[in-house]
């Protein structure tokens, strides 16, 4: 094997570049997993991306993958990888915060989240357990337990939520890959304001199984890159059936790596006007414009009643989400984040005639939104109205209005997590110094498509992850 690369060179590496250099024994799996424990140990303390670091474990497991490429075996297509998981990822071995003060009494996990399991599967290793907003329930990271996750861009703001840990990890570039969970945004917020690819796929197309959640009828799992290929070969390995997961698709997987090549000639393109084009700085609204004039974009598209589907979102999702939690609400409610407390004391009130009718409303907007795609391919639109906030705002002035700054985090990705279609965000540079990302929307199990159009983006230097 050749002398490994320096660690700045390491760092560099995003994972399909790190794979691809361990198989061809260019790189040990070893050497890439000590390089990120290193930035690890150097970085997370101003960051508190980690809850948890399994060096141990990580290292073992490196040493495995090095010992089946020593013996001529395939050691996985993500070989070598190191990679981090949002801490309500079930890990053997370890209790799933979920990060909330409850579950910390509770035992550790006897088996690995079906995600976490289909990248090791995959030659990936896992080095740790992200930060997040309590229960999911938050758009910012600021948890009142653990402290809060600080962007890597700028440590005085905050890093999205609520895979915060997810997005932070690797926009400063302590692994190249980690997975996150998205309800209502958490996987594309972080991805925005920390300057990363971020991949919400169909509802149900990755297996939910072996992670705590927070309304079910919501919730996807996905994962977070330095590019479009890595999140296009994490996809690749996390497509497949999956009997523990009751909403798992039965669709086969249908490898989206080799699509990248295909290029965007034959796809069709279009923004979304109206929800879609206000209530966000010209900024958020500018990096559209970007992203169409690089794809060819000339037509836009109305997502009908798309501020009617945010507020029925929140609905559904308060509703869902505390009943899952409502023992613990009447016995442990002091053990709860003020702010994740109140929300779900306040779903927990709702009447169920709003509920039902939230979700007739869905029904009815689906249907809408899927003429849509009847004649295109890819709808375009802002992901976060504005940068990320400074830790402890409360309130925000956009479009000359002051707003509430959390909630509205979610402005454009609610409408979206609503009906459970696959978004990718993609991240561009601003000369101010902090990121933003635009969304590109597809029709269900159409994620090829959209991986399609991050990569051709990537490739023409229009959006780009460096490392903050």
């Amino acid at each position: 094997m050749t002398p490994p690369p320096s660690p700045g060179a390491l760092a560099e590496l995003d994972a399909v570049g790190t794979a691809e250099a361990v198989r061809a024994r260019r790189l040990g799996a070893r050497d890439a997993v000590e390089a990120a424990l290193a930035r690890i140990a150097e970085r997370n303390s101003a960051l508190n991306c980690f809850t948890a670091v399994l060096a141990d474990t990580a290292r073992r497991d490196a040493e495995a993958v090095d010992a089946r490429v020593a013996r001529g075996e395939d050691p996985g297509p993500l070989a070598g990888v190191p990679f981090a998981v949002k801490n309500l990822f079930d890990v053997k071995g370890l209790t799933t915060l979920a990060g909330s003060r409850i579950h910390a009494s509770r035992p550790p996990a006897v088996r690995d989240a079906a995600a976490v399991a289909a990248l090791r599967r995959a030659g990936a290793v896992l080095v740790g357990a992200l930060n997040m907003d309590e229960y999911a329930f938050g758009f910012t990271t600021e948890n009142s337990h653990y402290g809060p996750t600080r962007n890597p861009h700028d440590r005085e703001r905050v890093a999205g939520g609520s895979s915060g840990g997810s997005g932070a990890a690797v926009g400063a570039g302590l692994v190249p890959l980690t997975l996150g969970s998205d309800t209502n945004g958490s996987i594309r917020v972080p991805a925005s304001l920390c300057g990363v690819f971020g991949l919400k796929p169909t509802y149900g197309r990755v297996s939910r199984g072996g992670t705590a959640l927070f309304a079910g009828s919501f919730d996807h799992v996905g994962p977070l890159a330095r590019s479009a290929r890595d999140l296009a070969a994490a996809f690749d390995a996390l497509q497949g059936l999956d009997a523990a997961d009751p909403v798992a698709s039965r669709r086969p997987a249908e490898p989206c790596g080799p699509e990248l090549s295909r290029g965007i000639a034959r796809l069709r393109f279009a923004v979304a006007d109206g929800h879609f084009a206000r209530g966000g700085e010209p900024g958020a609204l500018a990096a559209v414009g970007t992203v169409a004039e690089a794809l060819g974009a000339r037509d836009t598209v109305t997502i009908p009643e798309a501020h009617r589907a945010r507020a029925a979102a929140m609905i559904i999702t308060a509703a869902e989400g505390a009943q899952l939690h409502l023992p613990d609400l009447r016995t442990r409610p002091d053990e709860f984040d003020p702010l994740t407390r109140d929300r779900f004391l306040a779903g927990a009130l709702l009447p169920a005639a709003a509920y039902v009718a939230a979700q007739r409303f869905r029904a009815w907007y689906r249907a809408r939104v899927a003429e849509l795609f009847e004649g295109v391919d890819v709808i375009l639109a802002p992901t976060t109205p504005y940068p990320a906030p400074r830790i402890g705002q409360e309130r925000i002035t956009v479009a000359g209005a002051e707003v509430p700054m959390r909630p509205t985090l979610g402005l454009y990705t609610q409408p979206l997590s609503f009906i459970g279609l696959p978004v990718i965000t993609v991240p561009l540079a601003r000369s101010s110094g902090l990121p933003l990302g635009v969304q590109l929307v597809g029709a269900p199990f159409r994620e090829a498509f959209l991986l399609r159009a991050a990569h051709y983006l990537e490739s023409a230097g229009v959006v780009a992850a460096p490392i903050a």
